[in-house]
């Protein structure tokens, strides 16, 4: 099981999800075996108290089902998540809300259009039965609407979602995810739709909330370099799986998997010769199907690294690649950074 600490807060234990897909007419009549998207396909990783854990990967990845599982907004096939050492299915689903939030990506969607933000925050104190009066829910949701540096907070309060800039919008996203004073918060790509100067804002705010009420927070991007800026560690996620995961500075200054590797020689920096490495490293093809997923290491099809062994051997597990690094890679010795 990779990079486990001594006593985290949230536990990821050889998560599966599989989704069956819809047979045809002429697989009904072979009595062909149903087959199904291996979205998640033993997903294990740790998130430590007042961690910031980013998950990083391409688009269909697995990285959203990912959180959507630790949210139980799915049930997951096979595997299991812990909570502070007990099992999240075990939990009330009361109780799992208020210690387990999320923020999802797109603020148009997640915010009900009908509804004014006072209404949108004041929504989970209803529910959970927090503040003995309206006056005192309202207290709450001017205070949540100020941490989030949205102001003045009695005229915006008024507002319905579509009277309000993407940025506010993910911020009334994140300050309803703090309602009610959460553990965990799963941060699906929260600035991935939102308008690139008003991104650094986002993020600094969501970093210095972090650290005032101590959360956890898992950070689901495409985006390795807002991932270095804002994270303690990265895992980073290919075609379901964990392929390399450690410290920020470990993986980024000095990735040990080809994958990763690739990841951040496609990142554009303004550097002399840039434009040579990422030729050199560049992966070949598109990402095979979830569904019929390669022999051997998944990423051999892709890897300018691959020899026969990758595709003929048993998939690589996570293994210790420096001082604090694990990659599931069979050529660690012979692949520098």
């Amino acid at each position: 099981m990779p990079n486990m600490s001594a006593d985290p807060l949230l536990r990821v234990e050889d998560l599966h999800k599989e989704f069956p897909v819809r047979r045809r007419l002429r697989d009904l009549v072979r009595s062909a075996p149903r087959a199904a998207v291996h979205a998640v396909d033993g997903v294990s990783l740790d998130l430590g108290r007042g961690e910031i854990l980013a998950l990083v990967g391409e688009s269909g990845c697995g990285k959203t089902t990912t959180g959507r599982l630790v949210m139980r907004l799915l049930r997951p096939t096979a595997g299991r998540v812990t909570v502070d050492g007990t099992d999240a299915l075990a939990i009330p689903e009361t109780d799992y809300r208020r210690a387990v939030q999320m923020v999802f990506q797109d603020p148009y969607a997640s915010l009900d259009p009908r509804y004014r933000v006072r209404d949108v925050l004041e929504e989970p104190l209803l529910i959970h039965r927090v503040g003995e009066s309206r006056a005192e829910r309202m207290r709450l949701v001017r205070a949540a609407l100020e941490r989030v540096k949205m102001s003045p907070a009695e005229e915006l309060m008024d507002r319905h979602p579509h009277m309000l800039s993407g940025g506010q919008r993910q911020r009334v996203a994140v300050a309803r995810a703090l309602m009610l004073s959460p553990r965990v918060v799963v941060a699906d790509e929260p600035v991935s739709m939102i308008d690139l100067s008003t991104r650094a804002e986002i993020l600094h705010m969501m970093r210095g909330i972090q650290r005032e009420m101590g959360l956890s927070l898992l950070y689901i991007t495409h985006d390795i370099s807002t991932a270095r800026s804002f994270a303690d560690r990265i895992a980073v996620m290919y075609l379901g799986r964990i392929v390399e995961i450690g410290p920020v500075d470990a993986v980024i200054e000095s990735p040990r998997h080809p994958y990763t590797r690739a990841l951040i020689a496609a990142v554009c920096e303004p550097v002399p010769g840039r434009v040579d490495r990422i030729r050199e490293l560049s992966v070949r093809g598109e990402v095979p199907s979830a569904v019929d997923i390669p022999r051997g290491c998944r990423f051999h099809p892709r890897c300018p690294f691959a020899v026969a062994a990758c595709r003929e051997a048993p998939e690589p597990e996570l293994e210790p690649a420096g001082s604090a690094q694990l990659a599931a890679c069979r050529r660690l010795e012979e692949i520098r950074a």
